[in-house]
């Protein structure tokens, strides 16, 4: 009779491990295409960088953008100052949570009751980021306050003793009446906040023409409230067609989240959510671009996979 070991030969029943695949793992071009977040930006451009956020149309995410991008770029060690320019319609010191902290405004500064320093609130967490009101709710500024009284607080930024920031958000109202012209008049760059449907599109237009006239070239986009499931059922536009509409540089694309209301009830910025979520994500890469005055690219639907990951948004 022949023993089983005479037929198996004990090097065979040895443990071979696996020769990995040549293929690489479905995940690494998402993971390859957010590297570059893993070392901090270079600033680029002359500081500060005085930017102005608008749209013409309401409702379509300014001054949620203005607190999100803010608070990136202080977490990523720049230091900001955002102006709310809306007067009388104030909500940024609401989505920041720093509402009852508020007590000088831009007003009193010009009045002489308080120094530029006490009309400057810090951030709770953040203390390179600070935000300065220009008005207190429900009140009207004096008839002598317009363009130059905003470069005179842009200058006074500039030359305060700390030193200068290293960006200065300036929180447009809506609309093109005298606010708007106002908030635009010591900006050299813009962030041009849209959505994808045709009356703000429309709007968004009208702004970038007002803006050029302005002298305002550097001019960049973010679309807000993207669907990707209206988009392939054609019941929305998509990025790619927002772009060639308006003919500008994509600086974000942040998409449709409920977390955006729920940050904003609570007064907590989007990005400081743990987990992040996905629009807090993309706020965030649109502050890297921002910093170092670069770009994306969109692209068509039909490009991208069926099965679409957590990286989707941000180019993997």
């Amino acid at each position: 009779m022949i023993s089983i070991h005479t037929i198996i030969k004990p090097s065979t029943l040895q443990f071979r491990p696996k020769r990995p695949s040549r293929k690489p793992p479905k995940t690494l071009a998402p993971i390859h295409a957010l590297l570059q977040y893993n070392r901090k930006p270079q600033l680029a451009g002359d500081t500060p960088r005085v930017v102005v956020i608008t749209s013409g149309k309401g409702g379509v995410g300014k001054t949620t953008t203005t607190a999100n991008i803010g608070i990136s770029l202080a977490r990523l060690g720049f230091s900001a100052v955002a102006i709310d320019a809306d007067v009388g319609l104030r909500n940024l010191d609401l989505l920041l949570g720093l509402e009852n902290r508020v007590n000088y405004t831009v007003v009193e500064v010009l009045n002489g009751d308080c120094r530029l320093d006490q009309a400057l609130v810090r951030d709770k967490q953040w203390s390179n980021f600070e935000l300065l009101c220009i008005s207190k709710p429900r009140s009207k500024l004096p008839l002598g306050f317009g363009g130059k009284a905003l470069i005179w607080l842009v200058d006074a930024l500039k030359n305060r003793e700390e030193g200068p920031p290293d960006f200065i958000l300036i929180d447009c109202p809506a609309g093109i009446d005298a606010g708007f012209i106002t908030a635009i008049t010591p900006a050299n760059e813009a962030v041009l906040v849209t959505t994808p449907d045709i009356t703000s599109l429309r709007d968004a237009d009208r702004v970038t023409g007002l803006l050029e006239c302005d002298g305002i070239r550097d001019i960049k986009m973010i679309v807000n409230r993207v669907r990707t499931d209206m988009i392939k059922g054609e019941d929305m536009m998509s990025v790619l067609d927002v772009q060639e509409m308006l003919g500008l540089p994509l600086l974000g694309v942040i998409p449709e989240d409920t977390e955006v209301i729920r940050s904003t009830n609570r007064g907590y910025p989007l990005v400081l959510n743990k987990p992040p979520a996905l629009a807090g994500l993309a706020f965030e890469q649109a502050a890297w671009r921002l910093v170092e005055q670069d770009s994306m690219k969109a692209v068509m639907m039909e490009e991208e996979p069926k099965k679409r990951g957590f990286f989707s948004f941000f180019g993997g």
